[in-house]
């Protein structure tokens, strides 16, 4: 079996089913009385965080490509970030439906009044552009550089949605912490990458 038929055939599959397991584990939680006593607050948390989590999962794939070599890694980073994005609609529906009510005024009050959903909700825009534009059509009609330069900004909403997280929870706790932290980690190692690469343009163009 070559890569490519392993990849399609075996590992995606396998990928989307571990990718819907929250929702799994979600189903369980409600079947066995494991949604504490507050369950709106629990599912809006619980998706908000598997979203935070998916983000962090399809930033991790070019520092894994790095360590481990293997190029067909690249192959499941669309995938995890569309499944960060509809764990963000998700997250989204569940503080609109359940929370708010569909009370338009009183969401619109929030976001504008309390600014951990302000910044919640620019990741999600941010993400929001992300999913509408990872298709190859998309790519083709505004450019590879433009859209190169548009993705970059899914550093920009994960450190909102970690941020969203830090602000949400009452006082410092550990784990936004330790997302923020992992997020730095990705940033850091993409940033020490891209100045590896500046400095062999610069070592060519003076030889």
């Amino acid at each position: 079996m070559t890569q490519d038929k392993l990849i399609r055939r075996v590992l995606k599959p396998v990928v989307w089913v571990l990718c819907l397991g929250p929702l799994g584990g979600l189903a369980w939680l409600a079947y066995s009385g494991g949604l504490t006593a507050n369950p709106i607050e629990f599912l809006n948390r619980y998706l908000g965080e598997w979203a935070l989590k998916f983000v962090i999962f399809a930033l991790a794939i070019t520092p894994l490509r790095g360590l481990t070599g293997w190029a067909g890694l690249t192959r499941f980073r669309r995938l995890l970030g569309l499944f960060a994005f509809f764990y963000v609609v998700l997250h989204l529906s569940s503080y609109v439906g359940l929370d708010q009510y569909f009370d338009w005024n009183a969401i619109w009050l929030d976001i504008t009044k309390r600014t951990y959903i302000t910044v919640g909700m620019v990741a999600a825009v941010i993400l929001l552009a992300l999913a509408v534009t990872s298709t190859k059509g998309m790519i083709k009609r505004i450019g590879g550089k433009n859209w190169n330069r548009l993705h970059k900004l899914v550093y920009l909403a994960a450190a909102a949605g970690c941020l969203h997280f830090f602000m949400m929870r009452k006082g410092v706790q550990l784990e936004p912490l330790m997302y923020g932290g992992a997020v730095l980690l990705l940033l850091g190692y993409r940033l020490v990458g891209y100045l590896k690469k500046r400095r062999r343009k610069s070592r060519l163009a003076v030889a």
